[in-house]
């Protein structure tokens, strides 16, 4: 361990982190009513300087062999070693880390991301892990949890411009962990994301035939490959192009994109696109290559803006990749897998 961390390991002592709340009582923060980020913050005191040593991390701490730690995402990832489901943590944080995660989701979406995980991983809490992020009782902090198909955050107080806290990965294969199947069939049956590459060819067939043309692409941009575009870079059809009720359409595209998250993060990437010049200053492109004859449907799509990348992919099951921002200048730090 190196002297800067044993030195922040030694700062987070309970005396200090007992007057981090972020604004709120301190009574009863495991309550699921409260914020993800006041029930990270209980978690963090209540572990012990082993536990600590594992998973708690200074705000800007570098892995050497993976980089800045709390920018990264995967396709397939764990920030740490313990899984949730082990008994390095108690039963008490193993709850805490539930009711951070169900914060973190829109409650209309337990069910399906409960689903997912038990598609992906065998369960909720299996072959997942979590990392804390900074001090709350001094700066910024973050919680982090990974897993197959999972990198969520709570933190989106330490740095306003990006939303989610960072870069987000979410996806879903459908028996994948019990059967061994790797491919979807056509139309994806009970994939729980689907539907948002459903709601995008449904834009896609509002456009006319220039329009079309224009937004289809042959070279695929890599999935993890989540750079900002600047205007004159961005791939596939200009959203200003748009038409009045097509833009009315992208803008519900959009909706159903934010849809599985918290009400915190949806507005921070209202906000954030605001900043960029609203959605009009984006572009959307579909993968030429993945679309899909026999339904009907695209299997992989973009979004790109000036502080905007928001990847679709279809084949052979589903990966998204989502970063949005304020300005163009926050950290990432993206890998596809890590083995």
């Amino acid at each position: 361990m190196d002297l800067d961390r044993r030195s922040f390991l030694q700062g987070l002592g309970a005396s200090g982190l007992a007057a981090a709340t972020w604004g709120l009582p301190s009574a009863s923060l495991a309550a699921r009513t409260d914020s993800a980020e006041a029930l990270a913050i209980e978690l963090l005191r209540g572990l012990s300087d082993a536990q600590r040593a594992e998973v708690a991390f200074p705000w800007d701490h570098v892995d050497p062999d993976r980089g800045l730690l709390r920018a990264r995402v995967s396709a397939n990832w764990n920030v740490t070693k313990p899984t949730v489901d082990s008994d390095f943590f108690t039963a008490d944080q193993r709850a805490l880390i539930r009711a951070i995660y169900e914060q973190l989701i829109d409650p209309s979406w337990h069910e399906r991301y409960d689903r997912k995980q038990t598609d992906d991983a065998g369960g909720w809490g299996r072959h997942q892990s979590i990392a804390l992020f900074g001090n709350p009782a001094t700066g910024r902090f973050q919680f982090l949890m990974t897993g197959r198909h999972m990198t969520l955050r709570a933190g989106g107080h330490a740095d306003p411009r990006v939303a989610f806290g960072g870069p987000i990965f979410y996806g879903h294969a459908t028996g994948t962990w019990w059967s061994g199947g790797f491919v979807e069939r056509g139309h994806h049956p009970g994939n729980v994301f689907f539907p948002q590459a459903v709601a995008a060819t449904g834009l896609y067939d509002m456009l006319d035939g220039s329009q079309r043309e224009r937004a289809r692409i042959t070279q695929v941009p890599e999935e993890f490959d989540i750079t900002f575009s600047a205007p004159g870079a961005q791939r596939g059809l200009p959203l200003s192009d748009l038409s009045p009720d097509q833009l009315e359409e992208a803008s519900r595209l959009a909706q159903i994109l934010v849809e599985p998250f918290r009400e915190h993060d949806r507005v921070q990437v209202s906000v954030a696109l605001a900043a960029q010049g609203g959605l009009a200053a984006s572009s959307l492109c579909f993968f030429e290559p993945w679309y899909r004859g026999g339904d009907d449907l695209w299997d992989g799509f973009r979004l790109e803006g000036p502080s905007l990348t928001w990847h679709f992919r279809g084949h052979p099951h589903v990966h998204v990749w989502a970063h949005v921002a304020r300005t163009p200048d926050v950290p990432f730090n993206s890998i596809a897998i890590e083995l």
